[in-house]
């Protein structure tokens, strides 16, 4: 079945209510109706919570449509709902859901009756439509249609969707929706105490077990990250360079140099790299002088989690995005951002050719802003944009047909590299192993050392791995070859 649209995001949503003319809050609309017709006009207010102080104003809010690309009224209703709950809301996790229950409507719209279906729940378990649901999502699985943890999320939604529903009684189940089980979930946190949680099961729940493929050469460092070796760098900076994306160059070099990611990378500000009289410090590896570059809330640059932390930025990193930050291509790029958007308060270092950012920042994003006049968030689409149209198609070309990256490998690039130059130390005899797991623990700003050993161990793991796969294909060519041997012998 050809997936259709399932949300549109309004740039704009502010929740108002009817109203009378004397209510001193109190707007007017007026709806031309046509020539020769009375215009409709009626008035309303926006909804305001007196104990919160403050309205239900939201950017990018998501709307759920129908098969027929008409909103559905109690999708969306579920989705303000979770909003007005939390202050302030990260819209991207509202926009997920909304696509999540839009694909359930599109599911329902395929069926008969799919109003009347959605509030069935009969005595006849596999008739109910979530147990329905939950058995297209599985054919979908099968037929490779659908990732098992794309499908384990719809279906957590859906769920979510009718406790909903049943709490604010929209309506009560003839019969129960799923099975629940209740069980206590034991673990160690990232300072290795054990911990204890209490979880609750659907016998509608998906499961998407985790498959590693050996050969795959990741890190499972806040996602897959593949480490690109010493040639593979040079490539992609070559095919930035000749394809003259100066600021996409910057930027990987940055992540590159730092192991930064690219939120922090697209939230630098042109007053970290502006300072008259920058002062360096020693680098954690030994080697050369690095700025030491506060990130995180408070900083005005963005980081995973929150995190706050410091990033050691090489001397000449800083300073070559010092001399970018002061020249004349700087400049006329913050102009274009103030003819279009005004003055910032706290403009950023990276702007498009368009004056616009590469990654807007978390803070401004929990701001609402009743200006904004665009659908999306900005979260680095021109830099992944550039890559996959740009850098890896000259990569092919000119070095390695099969050669793919996405852009957060260049944090686990980073980590090799430091892994690789502590390593060294440690063979040296400079340093002990346990300060060179201490210091790509401390570059990399991971929580536990059990992140860190994926680096230490990353090399020699991928060589036992290849070294087993080699040998037991020497061991399987013997074994042809006496098969021939033996059939050689019986025709005889």
């Amino acid at each position: 079945m050809r997936e259709l649209r399932r949300k549109v995001l309004l740039p704009v949503f502010q929740l108002s209510e009817l109203t009378t003319a004397d209510d001193p809050r109190a707007l007017k609309r007026v709806i031309k109706q046509g020539i020769g017709r009375s215009a409709l006009t009626y008035h309303y207010r926006f909804v305001w919570d007196g104990q919160a102080g403050q309205g239900f104003n939201y950017n990018l809010f998501p709307v759920v449509l129908d098969r027929n690309a008409a909103p559905w009224p109690l999708g969306t209703l579920y989705i303000l709902a979770q909003l007005e709950a939390e202050a302030p809301p990260a819209m991207a996790t509202y926009q997920s859901r909304a696509d999540d229950l839009g694909a359930y409507k599109e599911w329902l719209d395929t069926q008969n009756r799919p109003d009347d279906l959605m509030f069935q729940f009969p005595k006849i378990k596999l008739r109910r439509p979530t147990y329905r649901y939950r058995g297209y999502l599985q054919q979908l699985i099968q037929a490779r249609e659908l990732a098992p943890a794309t499908a384990k999320r719809r279906m957590g939604t859906v769920v979510a969707f009718y406790r909903w529903l049943i709490d604010n009684n929209y309506f009560q189940p003839e019969y129960p929706p799923w099975e629940e089980k209740r069980y206590q979930l034991f673990f160690k946190n990232t300072e290795g105490f054990s911990v204890s949680k209490s979880v609750v099961s659907t016998d509608v729940s998906i499961r998407a077990p985790k498959s590693e493929d050996p050969f795959a050469g990741t890190i499972q460092d806040g996602g897959k990250l593949r480490p690109l070796i010493g040639k593979e760098q040079n490539w992609i900076l070559e095919a930035t360079e000749i394809k003259g994306n100066t600021e996409c160059y910057l930027i990987q070099l940055f992540m590159l140099a730092t192991g930064a990611r690219i939120q922090t990378a697209g939230t630098l500000r042109l007053r970290h790299f502006t300072q008259p009289n920058p002062g360096y410090a020693k680098s954690l590896t030994g080697e050369g002088e690095v700025f030491k570059l506060k990130a995180g809330p408070g900083t005005g640059i963005d980081t995973k989690n929150d995190k706050s932390g410091v990033l050691q930025v090489p001397r000449p990193i800083y300073e070559l995005l010092r001399t970018y930050a002061l020249s004349e291509r700087t400049k006329v790029r913050k102009g274009r951002f103030v003819a279009k958007h005004g003055e910032h308060p706290d403009p950023y270092l990276f702007l498009t050719q368009q004056g616009n950012p590469y990654y807007t920042a978390k803070a401004e994003a929990l701001c609402f802003n009743p200006d904004l006049d665009r659908r999306y968030e900005k979260t680095g689409q021109p830099v992944r944009q550039f890559i996959q149209e740009h850098v890896i198609p000259y990569v092919r070309e000119h070095h390695d047909k099969n050669f793919h990256y996405r852009i957060h490998d260049l944090r686990a690039s980073f980590g090799m590299n430091m892994t690789e130059q502590m390593m060294e130390l440690v063979q040296q005899g400079t340093i002990t192993l346990s300060r060179a797991r201490m210091t790509v623990k401390d570059l990399l700003w991971h929580e536990s050392f059990a992140t860190t050993d994926l680096y230490l161990n990353y090399r020699s793991q991928m060589d036992v791995i290849y070294e087993a796969v080699n040998g037991y294909g020497r061991q399987l060519q013997e074994w042809i070859e006496q098969a021939m041997k033996g059939m050689e012998v019986t025709h005889e």
